[in-house]
């Protein structure tokens, strides 16, 4: 079955459900297809179109999902569909449930010490079947091999890379080539919500597509942030009538 892709200002997302996608990410696990991952929302889209290097490193994933509501509405106002969002932190919880079945090999890669220990803890408690291949924190020698190295040595099934836009993208990309196997996924902060340290908007908010907004409320400092949703909106409203034109 041919793969549909719904570009939305140059970012090639794929068009598919959640459950699907994990489906098909199960698939090259057991195939061993090394496979690289984006979650992509409507902040990274901006950011490709203001570093062409970073634009340059989604060219090298193999999938790139809609990490955010505003991804889905702008897919619909140029004229396609994408059915949902596949969240980073969602896809972790159901790789981690497959992986806790299929016994397979999980690298956990991001956060501070504090909360990595608390996720790899809580790991081990919820999920026994999943062997631990390795840990890092986010703060590492980016020029040292012996990381990259020593999670090659590890043999993982998948590696959850939580460094945060734009690092994570940027640390798979510079390594990816030098993998045999293995699922890459930036996922963010979700090994601060997955261990209690920042907690997520109830799923009556999620419903109603304003997780957004509960986590502007819960951090003001993030309004600055937030301000790229309508310039986003704006952006791909301008370049939908000037394809018209």
């Amino acid at each position: 079955m041919t793969t549909k892709f719904v570009h939305i200002l140059g970012v090639p997302f794929i068009d598919t459900t959640r459950k699907d996608f994990i489906k098909k990410l199960q698939g090259r696990i057991e195939k061993q297809e090394k496979t690289f991952v984006v979650t992509a929302n409507p902040e990274i889209v901006m950011h490709t179109l203001q570093d062409p290097e970073y634009k340059q490193i989604l060219t090298k994933a193999d999938y790139i999902t809609a990490d955010g509501i505003g991804i889905v509405k702008a897919a619909a106002i140029i004229g396609e569909s994408l059915p949902e969002r596949v969240s980073g932190y969602d896809m972790m919880m159901d790789l981690l449930e497959l992986a806790n079945e299929k016994r397979q090999r999980i690298f956990f890669l991001g956060a501070s010490e504090k909360v990595l220990g608390e996720t790899v803890r809580l790991v081990e408690e919820k999920y026994p079947g999943i062997q631990i291949a390795g840990h890092q924190n986010g703060f590492f020698d980016w020029s040292d091999p012996a990381l990259p190295q020593s999670i090659k040595d590890s043999q993982p099934d998948l590696v959850f890379v939580a460094l945060g836009f734009p690092r994570q993208e940027q640390w798979i990309g510079r390594h990816i080539d030098g993998f045999d196997k293995g699922v890459f996924i930036g996922i963010g902060g979700s090994f601060d919500v997955f261990s209690g340290n920042v907690k997520r908007a109830p799923e009556a908010w999620q419903k109603l597509n304003l997780e957004w907004f509960y986590r502007l409320v819960k951090q003001p400092s993030r309004w600055k942030r937030m301000l790229v949703l309508p310039k986003f909106a704006l952006v791909v409203v301008q370049r939908k009538v000037f394809s018209k034109g």
